[in-house]
């Protein structure tokens, strides 16, 4: 079937079951818009913690046996150890379709450069003479980084979580993957090629949750060889369970956010193309039935023609029966708005992972929202570009958690360290308000330790 871009030809499939959420003419306050923006109604973090909470207990007590137990019931797989030989490394990029390997190699050439960009500078302060405050931004030893399996290949994401942590200077670098049936119990052979091309050689097939707890607590064996040893921050996105995992664990190891289940908003106003649109939606809605593909609109008529081309494009698109579940879950409609002000407060209120603008002027109205993961501007930035090759990074903050998290970067492996270097004399010109403040806050010995150093033999 032959489709113009922006005239749908008949269809004979269902129509999608997309939602409309009308806000025009209300004025409704930051806690009722993020209350009636679309939002996923099936399972929730609250629901997941006590299996994710057992699965955790599971694997810190018994090690190995649990995530060999596991393996068998959510992948079907037997499993003796998870660690991926190095020669299955090197026969799956040995094997790699040529094709797929350039691509590779043009994305994470994008990454390094954004991602060697991104580390910031050590500073120095002189705060008087011989007082100086220092802040040195050093790496993490060890990371833990996550690529999920389930409906998809990600080795996109293999990309993402490992370049950064290489820029910032990581030195021990593990990753996990969910085993596959299909390829005798280890990850997808192009994850285990895209890890090989990073020179990562500490692979494990290990899935969910459990790949969080091993990560978090690591996994002692009788042979230290054998032992996966525990992380100082685990990355990556993944299911509800995998998000669920890395809150529960945050704490114990720094995480980068909780990247869950994939969502896409797109504001657009009259002037936005109805066929690229629907494009855009379907492309996210592709990932998961429960991911979220949002349209906020002040454009009735644009609203209507999306409808029309989603009908059409999904039809036809290979992954049809996920899409359509994925646009007519709660967690996906059409947001309609009196303008473009309510439009960005929308977006605001929503914080999507990608929000794409298509709107006159898209420049200046990205340079306004507040609350996004990544912000991709006009027709020719699509959330796909972000998936694989724009230089960005797409393991991102959902459900609203862009509103105070950021998506993966170098920093996420990064700590800022203060050090303090003053002389006696630096020291001796600020004593006595350090006594006085001790004294306000009734912690005398705070400025007797100060004062100590200019007392007697001092």
């Amino acid at each position: 079937m032959t489709i113009s871009p922006d005239s749908p030809a008949q269809i004979t499939t269902p129509a999608v079951s997309y939602r409309t959420i009308d806000l025009r003419g209300q004025r409704l306050s930051l806690a009722e818009l993020r209350a009636a923006v679309p939002r996923a109604r099936h399972q929730t973090m609250a629901d997941a913690e006590q299996k994710v909470t057992d699965i955790i207990t599971a694997v810190r007590s018994r090690g190995f046996a649990a995530l060999s137990d596991y393996a068998q019931a959510f992948d079907g797989v037997e499993q003796a150890h998870p660690r991926v030989p190095a020669a299955a490394l090197q026969e799956a990029l040995e094997t790699l379709d040529p094709a797929v390997r350039a691509a590779l190699e043009e994305s994470i050439s994008r990454a390094r450069k954004f991602a060697d960009s991104q580390r910031p500078a050590n500073v120095d302060v002189e705060l008087g003479e011989g007082a100086v405050v220092s802040q040195n931004w050093v790496p993490v030893g060890r990371v833990g980084l996550y690529v999920p399996g389930g409906l998809a290949v990600y080795p996109s994401s293999v990309i993402m979580n490992v370049v950064p942590a290489l820029a910032a200077g990581v030195a021990s670098i593990a990753l996990a993957s969910p085993p596959q049936k299909d390829f005798g119990g280890l990850p997808h052979p192009t994850i285990l090629a895209a890890a090989a091309l990073l020179g990562i050689d500490e692979v494990y097939a290990i899935g969910g949750a459990q790949a969080i707890a091993a990560f978090a607590y690591g996994v002692p064996a009788e042979d230290p060889a054998a032992a996966l040893d525990p992380v100082d921050v685990v990355t990556g996105p993944g299911n509800i369970f995998v998000a669920t995992a890395k809150r529960l664990v945050k704490g114990v190891v720094g995480i980068d956010s909780e990247a869950g289940t994939t969502e896409i908003a797109i504001l657009a106003d009259g002037s936005a193309r109805p066929s690229l649109v629907a494009a855009d939606l379907i492309s996210q809605a592709e990932h998961d039935p429960k991911a979220a593909s949002v349209l906020i609109t002040d454009s009735e008529e644009l609203a209507a023609a999306v409808r029309v081309e989603l009908d059409v494009q999904a039809a036809l698109t290979k992954h049809s029966e996920r899409v359509r579940e994925a646009l007519s879950g709660p967690q996906s409609g059409v947001v309609l708005v009196d303008d473009l002000d309510q439009g960005i407060a929308a977006c605001d209120a929503y914080a999507a992972e990608h929000l794409e603008i298509m709107t006159a002027d898209a420049s200046a109205v990205a340079a306004r929202i507040r609350n996004a993961g990544a912000i991709f501007v006009g027709d020719y930035s699509p959330v796909s570009l972000g998936d694989y090759c724009a230089g960005s990074n797409h393991v991102l903050p959902t459900s609203g958690t862009a509103a105070f998290s950021s998506g993966l970067n170098v920093t996420t492996f990064l700590r800022a360290i203060q050090v303090v270097n003053y002389s006696k004399p630096a020291l001796e010109r600020v004593s006595g308000h350090i006594v006085s403040l001790a004294g306000a806050e009734d912690l005398p010995a705070h400025g007797e330790a100060v004062t100590a150093r200019f007392t007697g033999d001092a």
